[in-house]
């Protein structure tokens, strides 16, 4: 059907019109802030239109489905790991510190190699690098499939979350370029939100039962067809473009500094217990993360093409939103571990079961996460939400501090549950949208990748911290002779009000962010929004 005149005119003047070129208030008719000031979107130019790959019309939403399939496929396997985490233990003999480092080897590499994913899409083209990590991460897949030793496990779990970390970033990047006018963009972006949110419950679903009527092998070789399927697609519709970076270099030190650096202060932290917090080796292992994490800022200060500008990290919001990042990150990954533990080892559910009982938690999750959370900050802005948000999170899991060994479902894990998915559905977006709001258009894929980093590498410190903690009361609980069983509960107790402080302190930092400037943009996005 034809557009009236009238409006193909004026969508046609507001495409030649630049995003910065008016200013408006950054609040609505009822003078609250405006959440879409912070969904900074450019106008349909000659350049944004040349952004799209040479997909047009329908084919660029088949090329969404595939690539959201792909992010599926890694965001599954963040969450689908914790609840055959025991079996993987009892089989492959892993101590119950050892055991964390399946989780901490993939959650280091992927929120390490994030920024250098995507870069390396820029320099060397989208498509070919993102099919490149899909291989290694279906390929890694296979090798944790098939793994007999814990050594072939870690290091194959090590290999996949870098396979991981390029898919995300690179498909992330294909996604803003396929759809730049604004309100197609918001429609993408909302699938992609949604597939993220929703993953995590499928995939804690989904590893109960494999694990359940198979084994826990088949939690990752269930990557393989959806991998090879993945990838025939994707080459099938993206086509060959050339670099959009071809002249810029890449800052290899800064890659590997900080990534050494994280993994060396979550090894020093892992083994405090073990070691002795006060040990040589604890302290020369947390020395040396401190020390490369030092060189980093200093060849950030100085490279042309920093990995982690500190001029953008340096902005009010986006310093802060990466802050609650961390913190919440490692309140929530202490919540997937420690709950999927404590429901497994002290009272005594099966790994489907676990699955079950995280069901309600992530479908409320997913269902803020895909359209009321968006209401929410319309009403009330984003400080709001993140700081109610992360304060029932915190109280979610100042609940599982106080369940019993011989707690139910009902009246023990369910309130908790429901509490943490309420909650992390409420500040999810505010978050990410808080982390984008000081940022200018063209560095909102650069403060993307920083704000994942930081929440992938705040849930691997956080979940190694807790980890620790935890088993640290239970030997001291132990040691006085109190049962097996309650020693085990009570070290999770400690870890569950440490993960609530977590939260509590990300929920205070919601406060200091301030409301963002609006852009000529949001009123288009308004428009789409209604």
């Amino acid at each position: 059907m034809r557009e009236p005149a009238m409006r193909r005119g004026s969508r046609v003047r507001r495409a030649a019109r630049p995003a910065h070129a008016v200013r408006v208030s950054a609040t609505g008719s009822s003078g609250r802030p405006n959440p879409l000031t912070m969904l900074r979107v450019p106008y349909q130019t000659k350049e944004t239109r040349a952004m799209t790959h040479g997909i047009h019309g329908e084919k660029r939403w088949y090329a969404l489905i595939v690539l959201c399939l792909g992010v599926l496929m890694i965001v599954l396997d963040s969450t689908i790991v914790n609840v055959a985490l025991p079996s993987i233990g009892t089989d492959l003999h892993f101590s119950e510190t050892a055991l964390v480092w399946v989780v901490n080897a993939y959650m280091l590499t992927f929120g390490g190699c994030l920024l250098l994913g995507g870069r390396l899409g820029d320099l060397y083209g989208h498509r070919r690098i993102f099919l490149a990590g899909l291989t290694l991460f279906t390929l890694a897949s296979l090798a944790c499939g098939i793994a007999q030793s814990q050594a072939v496990l870690i290091a194959a779990r090590a290999v996949q979350g870098t396979g991981g970390a390029v898919v995300s970033a690179v498909s992330l990047s294909l996604i803003m370029n396929l759809f730049t006018e604004p309100g197609e963009r918001a429609k993408a972006m909302g699938v992609y939100g949604f597939v993220c949110a929703g993953g995590g419950s499928l995939g804690v679903l989904l590893g109960g039962v494999l694990t359940s009527a198979l084994s826990w092998h088949w939690i990752f070789l269930v990557n393989l067809p959806i991998g090879v399927a993945v990838y025939a697609l994707s080459a099938a519709l993206l086509p060959k473009i050339r670099a959009q970076a071809a002249g810029a270099r890449l800052d290899v030190a800064g890659a590997i500094t900080v990534t050494a650096s994280l993994m060396l202060a979550v090894y020093g932290v892992v083994n405090g217990n073990e070691a002795g917090w006060l040990s040589m080796q604890t302290i020369a292992l947390l020395g040396a993360a401190a020390a490369l994490f030092a060189a980093f800022i200093g060849i950030e200060a100085r490279v042309a093409h920093p990995l982690m500008p500190l001029a953008l990290v340096a902005k009010r919001n986006v310093a802060i939103a990466n802050a609650i990042g961390v913190l919440w990150a490692a309140a929530m990954f202490a919540w997937f571990f420690l709950s999927a533990l404590y429901m497994q080892r002290v009272l005594g559910y099966q790994p489907l079961e676990v699955g079950l009982a995280f069901l309600p938690a992530n479908l409320i999750m997913a269902a803020f996460s895909l359209g009321l959370s968006a209401k929410i900050v319309m009403r009330f802005g984003i400080r709001a939400p993140i700081a109610f948000g992360l304060a029932a999170a915190a109280l979610g899991l100042a609940l599982f501090a106080q369940a019993p060994a011989n707690g139910s479902f009902v009246a023990h894990v369910l309130p908790g549950m429901a509490l943490l998915g309420f909650g992390a559905g409420i500040a999810f977006n505010p978050v990410l949208l808080a982390a984008m709001s000081d940022v200018a258009p063209n560095d909102s894929g650069l403060a993307s990748g920083i704000v994942n980093t930081s929440f992938m590498m705040g849930g691997a410190l956080g979940l190694a911290v807790l980890a620790s903690i935890a088993a640290a009361r239970t030997d001291a609980l132990a040691a006085v002779h109190v049962a097996a069983q309650s020693a085990l509960n009570g070290g999770y107790h400690a870890a569950f009000v440490c993960g609530a402080i977590f939260a509590a302190l990300a929920a205070c930092l919601g406060f200091a962010l301030r409301a963002p400037a609006q852009t000529a943009g949001d009123a288009e996005l308004r428009s789409t929004a209604h």
